[in-house]
Order: C-alpha cells, then sequence, then structure tokens
C-alpha cells in the first residue's frame, strides 16, 4: 500500500525532525524517514553547542596553506586523506574559490544572522515543549594557549562583534577566574556570553517524542532506494518498507546529502567530514559552561554527569573507522588545558559524519528540479546550532510563508 503524507522528511537527525516539527506546526501530515534511528548519526555525539561565535566560515584566506600544512600532521585538527576522487578534487576547487575576503564577509553575516535567529527560536521552542536536554544559556569561552592565537582571537572577535556577536576579552588572571576548570598558565580568552549548550541527542529524542505524540509518524530502519520523478516532480519514493507518494519531500540526509542528489540529478556538493568526541563520566570540577581550546580545535561541553570533548575535521570519505591517534589528541588538548581529573572518569569514544560545503554555508531551499523537493543540508559543524532556523525557514518555504530570514545565501541552486 503506497503511503500518500503531506511531506516525507528524509533524514532523522536534528535537522531532519526540526524540519518536520515545524512543518507539523504549519499543519501538514509528516512523515519522517531513516535509514537507522533517531539521531543516531552525528547528531549524537557532537559537542552540543548553540553558538553564534562559531559563524566564521571555514574557507578564508590563508586556509589552503594551513591546511596543506595540517595534512602533514596525523593528529593536526583538520585531514584530509589524499585519494582518487573526483568530487572531493571539485569540492576542493569550489573551497578555493570561497577563500577570499569578499566571500568571507558575505557568508560570515548570513552565517552570524542565522544562527542568532536560531537561539532565539531555541529558547521558544525548548520552554515550550519542556525538553529535558541540559539546555543552558551561559556564554562559552575560547581559551588560548599562545599570545599569537590569543591576537588572532581577538581579530576574529572583533569581525563576529560586527555582526551582533557579544563578547569580553578575558586576561589570564580573569580568565581562570571565570573559568576555574581552566589552567592559570594560559595566554587569555574571550567570553561569548550569548552561546548556549545542551545535550544533542535528548534534544533530538525529545522533539521527536514530541512531534510523535502530536500525530506524526517516524519510519526508522528504512532506507530510501530511489525517487521516481514524473513531469518535474518527485511522484514516488521507493524505500525498504514499501512506496510513497508524498506531496512535498524534505532531504535532510547529512554526510550522505551528495549520494542522495545525484539519484535526483542534483549538484549537492557535501563532502562527509568526520568528527570524534570523548564523553566522560561523573569528571571531578568539570567547567561550568563550554570551552573551545582554540589551537588544538577541541571544544568542551559539560553535559549534566557527563563532559564531552569533540573535535577534528576528517575528510576520509563514508567510513566511521576510528583513528587512535585523533582520539589521544583531543584527549591530550583538554588534559594540556584543564584542571578537571579525568583519571577516574569511564569514557566513551565516538565518531559521526558531518556534511561540509565549500563554503561551509548550509544548504536550504528549493530546487528547479524536482519541484516538490526541499533542501536541507550541508550544516558542517553547526547542525545543531541551525537546526531551529533550518526547521523553520523549511516550513515557511512548504506553506509559502514569508521566510524568518532570507534564505537566498543559502540556495541550493547556487550550486547547480
Amino acid at each position: 500500500m503506497i503511503q500518500r503524507p503531506d511531506v516525507l522528511v528524509v533524514g532523522g537527525g536534528v535537522i531532519g525532525v526540526c524540519a518536520a516539527y515545524y512543518l507539523q506546526q504549519e499543519g501538514r501530515g509528516v512523515v519522517i524517514l531513516d535509514k537507522s534511528g533517531i539521531a543516531s548519526g552525528s547528531s549524537y555525539g557532537n559537542a552540543g553547542w548553540l553558538v553564534p561565535s562559531h559563524s566564521m566560515p571555514l574557507p578564508r584566506p590563508g586556509a589552503i596553506s594551513e591546511a596543506l600544512r595540517w595534512m602533514l600532521s596525523p593528529v593536526s585538527p583538520f585531514y584530509v586523506k589524499p585519494r582518487l576522487s573526483i568530487e572531493l578534487v571539485r569540492w576542493l576547487w569550489r573551497f578555493r574559490a570561497a577563500a577570499n575576503a569578499v566571500a568571507v564577509k558575505e557568508s560570515l553575516q548570513a552565517a552570524c544572522l542565522l544562527s542568532r535567529v536560531s537561539l532565539d527560536l531555541y529558547d521558544e521552542l525548548i520552554s515550550k515543549e519542556e525538553i529535558d536536554c541540559h539546555y543552558a544559556r551561559n556564554g562559552l569561552i575560547t581559551a588560548f594557549e599562545t599570545e599569537k592565537g590569543f591576537e588572532e582571537g581577538l581579530e576574529e572577535a572583533a569581525m563576529l562583534a560586527e555582526h551582533g556577536v557579544a563578547w569580553t576579552v578575558l586576561d589570564p588572571q580573569q580568565l581562570s577566574s571565570v573559568e576555574p576548570a581552566l589552567r592559570s598558565d594560559l595566554a587569555g580568552g574571550v567570553l561569548y556570553g550569548g552561546d548556549a549548550h545542551l545535550k544533542p541527542d535528548s534534544l533530538v529524542r525529545g522533539l521527536a517524542a514530541r512531534f510523535e505524540a502530536q500525530g506524526g509518524t517516524i519510519q526508522t530502519d528504512t532506507e530510501v532506494h530511489g525517487f521516481r520523478v514524473t513531469a518535474g516532480a518527485i511522484s514516488s519514493v521507493c524505500t525498504s518498507r514499501g512506496d510513497y507518494s508524498p506531496g512535498q519531500v524534505v532531504l535532510a540526509t547529512g554526510a550522505w546529502s551528495s549520494e542522495a542528489g545525484r539519484g535526483l540529478e542534483l549538484d549537492l556538493p557535501v563532502q562527509p567530514a568526520k568528527g570524534y568526541s570523548i564523553t566522560f563520566e561523573r569528571p571531578a570540577a568539570p567547567p561550568s559552561r563550554p570551552i573551545m581550546l582554540a589551537e588544538s580545535r577541541v571544544g568542551v561541553t559539560p553535559m549534566g554527569s557527563l563532559l564531552r570533548f569533540a573535535g577534528t575535521l576528517e575528510l576520509s570519505g563514508l567510513n566511521t573507522r576510528i583513528d587512535a591517534r585523533r582520539v589521544w589528541a583531543l584527549r591530550q588538548a583538554g588534559t594540556r588545558c584543564l584542571n578537571t581529573d579525568l583519571s577516574r572518569s569511564p569514557e566513551t569514544v565516538w565518531c559521526g559524519m558531518r556534511p561540509l560545503t565549500p563554503d561551509t554555508l548550509p544548504i536550504i531551499g528549493t530546487v528547479d528540479r524536482p519541484s516538490n523537493l526541499i533542501v536541507a543540508t550541508g550544516h558542517s559543524m553547526t547542525g545543531v546550532t541551525l537546526g531551529a532556523v533550518t526547521g523553520k525557514l523549511v516550513a515557511q518555504i512548504a506553506v509559502l510563508k514569508d521566510p524568518i530570514v532570507d534564505p537566498s545565501p543559502f540556495s541550493p541552486m547556487r550550486f547547480q
């Protein structure tokens, strides 16, 4: 029997679930499909940050030379595994093209606005639906080990301030006073007081439960095998659990979006970017707020009784193999900069695939063909940050409402 929902959302991560929730609020009948389970991918083990302060695009002047230096180290924050891949070569060429001052300014403006609106939506959403996800809006500290890093961090903070991101500079004494979990011999820090954090899988699963309680349908362990396009629109979605004939389709497949796009003759330049995390149970004297350890690009997040180290950006194709050297680098960065005793804390190591676009802006919007498709992917390292606003935008696009922010910088058509 063919099912005919108003909207079929493909993907059960933070983007897909937020889109389904807001579509439901607009009165649409929605089905979510996921090949595994809700929050089973990168929405599970990430840092859980809601951070306008991390709106700087990855491609910027000097990024190519920095990336080439990092590639020489197996424990660097960013690594591209050399391999024969036309898609990777095309992606790197587009990354290079986006690494200029004009593109950085435009991307930063769009990303800052999107993340600030998303954070306000989360305030409303989590309160309204009473989701228990350890949500706290008490800021984030970027901590620097070196004077050079500190100077560069202050320059970046000044750029962010031009787009509404507030910050406070902290000298070494103020840094250890504001956050005693940080060592006193660091060079300094920046406090972004408007940032927030949460436990990401608890958010996504909690919101999915509200979606189901309000009449939504979730089908897990369901693989999409293909799409049928008739008269310029998706007429059927073929899955391992039967066919669907939806009015609209939302593609929220994260790191698998490029592969899904090929089946629809779409160019979605999304590279799977592997990230790692280590989650410690009941550590002694953990930090009170998230911390970015700037030079090593490692994020530290308290989540109730847990403490998570998260980081690295590894372009090595679609795989979830754990490289012990990268896990070691995460742990070393944390123990080098924190006073927190982790020696008696049980730990869990995780890795997942994040969807990275060459300009590091997400892909949100409609395409010329299929006409009933909305794409919502490519959120790079800010999927949780941008989940709420992406879901809201998808719903507004679907019902032809005026969008909460201008979606044109994120259009899928910029790549077609």
